[in-house]
Parts: C-alpha cells; structure tokens; sequence
C-alpha cells in the first residue's frame, strides 16, 4: 500500500524526547516524510514477531519517520528502564538506513504516538523486536533506493548509500534521504525486505556513548514522579497493615480539618489529596481507623512445607532415557533440597504515576514497563475507550519484572476523575514492598546419580512454584526427567502464596540454575573430579563448551578437587538464547559468617552483539544484583504481614561489596541477537554457593545465604 501527496508545510522540528506532544501535534509537525506504518486493526498485520493482540484499534503506529531534514525518528513501544535500549535501537535503524547515528532520534513508551509493544521484560529489546525494527529500517531503505533509481532513471543495483546519501556509483550523481521526501509524505506498510548481512554492518559492534547518561548524572530525566502539572494534588493513600486485612471503621473527621486537605472515598479507596505531599502525609496520619486481620497460617519459616503440602498437580517438562534404569546404574546417589526465599524488586524508583483528565481525554505518565496494558486497565477503570488514554513512559527507574503491573497508575486515574486535578501517587518504600509481586518462594528437589566411571548417569529434578523456564538439563544425562509444579505467572491456588508473586529478573531461572549447579558441583566432589572438568565431560553442546573455556581461560581456573580451600567456584547457565559461565573467587569469615565476593568473571554468548559496552553494563549490573539474591536479600512475613518496610532491614547490594568484575562477550556473529541483560543474574546464587563450599566445606541450600545460615551450615560442616 502507498499513497503520496505534496505537502509545502516544513518540519517545524519537534524534541522527540517530549512528553507533551499531541498525536495531532505530531501528525502537524511531521507532515512530510517517509513513514513506515504499522496499522492496529486488522489482527492478521501483527507481526509474528510480536505475540498477543491488543483489543482496540488505533490509526497511527509508525516505526520509523524519515523527515525532510533528513533527520529519522524511531518510535518504539519499549521503555528506557536503564537497560540502555534508547542508545541500542537506534543502532538498528541507523544499519539498516545507512545513516549517521547521531541522526536518529527516538521516541519510546507513549502509546499514541508508538507502536503496540507487549512490553519492556524478558530482554526482549533487541532479541524479539529488533528484527521488527530492522526490518522497517531495511524497508525504508529499499523504498528510498527505489525513488532514487526512478528520479535518475538507473537501476537500483547502480546505487549504494553512506550517511543517508544515495550516489550512482557510474555517474556520481547525489540525492539525499531528505531531498527524496521533501514536501512529500509516504505511508507504507512494512512488507519483507532482507536485511544487512552480519558481513556489512558498520554500526553493529560499536560503543556509542549512552544517551540518558547525561540527563542521570545532571538530574534533569524526568521520571513519572517528577511530572509536575498546574493545580495536581498529592495522593496519600490508607493502606491495610497486611493482605486479607479487611476494613471496619474509619474517622476521617480530624484529617478533614487540616487546611488544603480533600478526602475523598470510592469504596476501599480512601486518600487523602494536598497540593504539598508532606501535608497530605501528616493528615492520612490524623486518620482514625481498624481493620479486621486475619489469623496468619504461615510465615517465612514454614513457607516451604506450606508449598510442598498445597503445590500444584506436577507436569512433565522434559524426559529421556529410563530414571528406574538410571538408579540400578549408578554406583553413587546425591539427593537434596534447595530453598529460595521470597525477593522484592526493590527498584530504586517507586511505583509512581501523574494522571490529568481533560474532556474525557486522560493522560497518564507511568513507572511502567507495560504502556500499553495500563492504558486499558486505565480505560478499564474509567469506563473509557481505550483510544481516550493516553499512557507515557518517561524515564523509568529501574523494573526487574517489577513495573509489570502498574496499580499506582490506576489508582491516579481514578482519583484524578473523582477530583476533578491532576493527581500524582508515589508510592513511598513501605508501600512498594506491601504491594511489590514477588520472586516466589520455592523448592526444588534434586536426585542424581553417578556410574562407576564417575560420570552422571541419571537425573530427577522437581521444582516447586517457581516455574519450569530453563528447568531443563543441557548436561548430557542418558536417563533424565524434569517436572514443574507451579510458577511465578500470577498461579496461587487455594492461597498457595500469602500475597502476590510475579516476575523477578529472569523469573525461574535463578531458582533452577541455583539448584541445578549447585548439584552438579556436589556431583563433582563425589566423584573426585575438578569441577570444570566434570561439566566438560558431561558436555557436547559447543555453545556451552566455548564460554566455559572462555570463563576458565580469563579467570586462570586451575584444576583441583573441591572443596579445595580456595574459595573459587563455577556455575553455567542458557537464558533465552544466550549462554553463560561464571566464575567467582570469595572470602568466607568462619567467625562471623560473613562473604566477601572479591572476584567475578563471566563469560556470555548472545550471539551478534550490537552495543558491547552496552552488553557489559548489562552484565555488570545483572552480576552485582544477583549477588542481593545471593547473599542478603529476603522478604520476611507472617500471614499477609510484610515485615520488610525499607532498606534498614532488607539489604540490597553495595557499593561496598562490588567485587572486581570481568566480562567476556564471545564473537559470534552468525548467530541471531539474544538477551544479555539478565543472563548473567542467573548464575550468582550458584557461583557464589559453590565458591563457599570450596572455601569452607560447607554446601549452601537455601538463598540468601546470610551470615546465620553459613555459620550453620559450617557446624554441620
């Protein structure tokens, strides 16, 4: 589909980085250019790519603009979370279109003026939407080398570009990106246009600087909290001291009289609104109120049996070979169980969201990693077609799975309506911990066994509530099977969980990987086997092989027996895609319990990689989080009651502890672009364990592995 009309107006410019645009601002200031189109209705035109379907229809969703400055906008549905997608997606066009990066604009997470995206989670970024993207780049590319040959009257085969120049290679002529569109506007839908071999990329494989860095570093990113609009309100909300509390009786009556202050109530939602938030605070404070509690059943001691007596029905996730088999085989059996506690999120920005409502029209500025499905749970609320919200992710603070769901959102729309303001909600940390959708807790049981040449013979792993992703063995083991009950997707049957669990970094994957490796290295010591050594033997995967090496080459891994007295470990792990070995060197305190992580070294193949320090900041970060979930991160309760309200009991990592870390990207260029910024997350609580037991002898079976834990587990030692 094409159309094409003469358009004099001139591209007024517009700071594509603004939250304040209107879809027809948009549409004015863009009047010509090329546009790639994306067109929401028909269900058939989603891209395979993109899996689930949104159920409203909207008539602008553009990719990519090429303006008449020649200047290009990428308009994506993704967020900027700090993962650094902002300074990676604009690599991708700029490859595709053959321009200069620094004139490529972006503009990210508003839904009526990007794409329909699912959401920014799973580092899906580059590995599932990036072919989306570079697809309309290669499109755009070819619709332009087309004009051109049409304008000179040549073949296209004749023509290459550089810098959004396109010559004639015969007769030298020049034509620009930006005199092709020129007082025109194009519209096309994106159709099948090969993309740029590994072997021709130029923009691939560099290190431009970060674009949000300077705005972090000076303080001027505006985050959804710092969204200040003419006569907002301040919510202050009353919250239940604990899940399942149910109210009973409320006096506003003294908060009432508080100057400025508004109370308003629609049903259990009762807030307090002030143009100052520390007034608004000081009045809920003023609120007489009760609540019915219910009787706790359980709390973080008894939460594992609790699971294992009311887990879901088991599913076989994989099977080969014959367990009954296995077992007469093996000459040695390991049976163990290994617990993880529950984990908040813990992002660095609480949920937050600034909501205005005018005509009917709502525009919500959101902490979320999911636009578009809280622009319909806020049409939802209000009663609104969805094409009345408009949802803007401005920079966000940090997600983990976190600022999947986006209740702080929805409760701003519907107070902004009841009041007749803008209001904003901010959560504070001892909301954000109440209302966090946890990394649930689980157990997983492992029975394995060794035939007499030391080699792994069988394998029966059952994981419990925490999911099956990656559950699945990559060693070779002739008779395996692996069965899951239960996971983190939102399930909790007959009140399986006290409260709610969702998505935490790489969900599943950290509890398996803990449990799995961990195993695995008890299997080595039993077999008196170097624990490289024993994975390699037990390896035929090439993939896997090479970031092993690759970790043991710049660690300088020396073969010994563990425990060994070193304090040196190893743990592999397959994320999506990507592979993963790390290695890790600590300091274990026999006194006091306490672990010093001094050195980590991770190596990681995600295929072609587009932005290599980007990658390695990835890496970093993933490496230092998951040393909270690691060693102190915890979320203790009773019943419905979180007894976790900030940072003074819940220790998160820090500066303090940032061992010396190394990274090694493996060159892999003929293989597709897969995640790197959780993969490396995965394999902390299993390196960090089996450097332990190799420092003191005692074997770790329950995250985090605290201080007290340690001390224990070396009396039993």
């Amino acid at each position: 589909m094409k159309h094409e009309e003469e358009d004099s107006r001139e591209n007024e410019g517009m700071d594509v980085n603004t939250a304040s645009v209107t879809r027809r601002d948009f549409l004015a200031l863009t009047g010509s250019g090329l546009f790639l189109f994306f067109w929401v209705g028909p269900l058939e035109l989603l891209p395979a790519q993109l899996p689930g379907r949104p159920s409203y229809s909207s008539d602008f969703n553009a990719y990519l603009r090429i303006g008449p400055d020649g200047r290009v906008t990428c308009l994506v549905g993704k967020v900027e979370l700090g993962q650094g997608a902002m300074t990676s997606l604009p690599m991708l066009l700029a490859e595709e279109l053959d321009v200069a990066l620094d004139s490529v604009d972006i503009v990210m997470g508003d839904t009526d003026l990007c794409p329909w995206d699912m959401g920014t989670f799973g580092s899906l970024s580059i590995r599932q939407f990036g072919p989306v993207l570079r697809g309309a780049g290669a499109e755009a590319r070819a619709v332009l080398l087309q004009m051109v040959a049409e304008r000179l009257n040549v073949p296209v085969e004749r023509l290459h570009v550089k810098d959004g120049v396109v010559t004639d290679s015969s007769t030298g002529r020049r034509v620009t990106y930006a005199e092709l569109v020129q007082g025109r506007r194009i519209e096309r839908h994106i159709g099948k246009v090969a993309v740029k071999p590994v072997s021709a990329f130029a923009v691939h494989g560099k290190s431009p600087t970060r674009r949000d860095a300077l705005d972090k570093v000076t303080g001027k990113a505006k985050y959804a909290g710092d969204i200040l609009l003419p006569g907002m309100l301040h919510a202050r909300i009353l919250r239940p001291p604990e899940h399942g509390a149910v109210l009973k009786h409320v006096d506003t009556t003294i908060a009432e009289k508080v100057e400025g202050v508004r109370i308003v109530r629609d049903g259990d939602l009762i807030t307090v609104l002030h143009k100052q938030p520390d007034i608004a605070e000081k009045a809920k404070a003023l609120i007489k109120v009760e609540y019915d509690s219910p009787r706790a059943t359980v709390d973080d001691k008894t939460i594992f049996d609790h699971l294992l007596q009311n887990a879901p029905q088991p599913q076989v996730v994989s099977e080969s070979g014959s367990l009954t088999q296995g077992e007469k085989l093996a000459t040695t059996i390991v049976e163990e169980t290994y617990l993880n506690s529950y984990v908040a999120h813990a992002a660095m920005e609480t949920h937050s969201a600034t909501v205005t409502i005018e005509n009917d029209r709502v525009t919500v500025w959101a902490g979320t990693q999911t636009p578009f499905s809280v622009k319909q749970q806020v049409a939802q609320a209000l009663g609104l077609a969805p094409e009345n919200v408009r949802v803007i992710a401005p920079y966000v603070g940090g997600g983990f799975g976190g600022k999947s769901a986006s209740r702080q959102a929805v409760e701003a729309a519907r107070l902004a309506k009841l009041a007749g303001n803008p209001v904003q909600v901010v959560w504070d940390r001892r909301e954000e911990f109440f209302f966090d959708t946890f990394r649930p807790a689980a157990v997983v049981k492992i029975r394995a066994g060794l035939d007499n040449a030391g080699g792994m013979i069988f394998w029966d792993f059952k994981v419990f509530c925490a999911g099956d992703r990656e559950a699945k063995q990559f060693y070779d083991i002739p008779n395996q099977r692996t069965v899951s009950s239960g996971g983190w997707g939102g399930e909790n049957p007959a009140g399986l969980h006290p409260f709610a669990v969702g998505p935490w970094r790489a969900p599943s994957v950290n509890t398996n990987t803990f449990a799995r490796e961990s195993h695995i290295d008890t299997l080595a010591r039993k077999a008196g086997i170097d624990p490289v050594e024993f994975r390699l033997k037990q390896l035929t995967d090439k993939r896997m092989r090479v970031v092993l090496q690759a970790a043991a080459k710049q660690f300088e891994w020396k073969p010994a027996r563990t425990p060994s007295g070193r304090g040196v470990g190893v743990a592999c792990a397959i994320y999506s895609g990507t592979y993963v070995a790390t290695m890790a060197d600590v300091a274990v305190d026999k006194d006091t319990g306490n672990v010093q992580v001094k050195r980590v070294v991770c190596a990681q193949d995600q295929g072609v990689t587009v932005n290599p320090d980007g990658s390695r900041q990835q890496m970093e970060g993933s490496i230092m989080m998951g040393l909270g979930y690691a060693l102190t991160e915890e979320v203790h309760f009773r019943g419905g009651e979180i007894l976790e309200r900030n940072f003074d009991t819940y220790e998160i990592p820090r500066f303090s502890g940032l061992p010396r870390i190394e990274t090694v990207l493996i060159d892999n260029p003929d293989v597709a672009a897969s995640g790197c910024g959780e993969p490396p997350i995965v394999t902390m609580g299993a390196v960090v364990a089996n450097a332990i037991h190799d420092a003191v002898g005692a074997r770790l079976l329950q995250l985090p592995m605290t201080p007290t834990r340690i001390k224990a587990s070396l009396q039993r030692a």
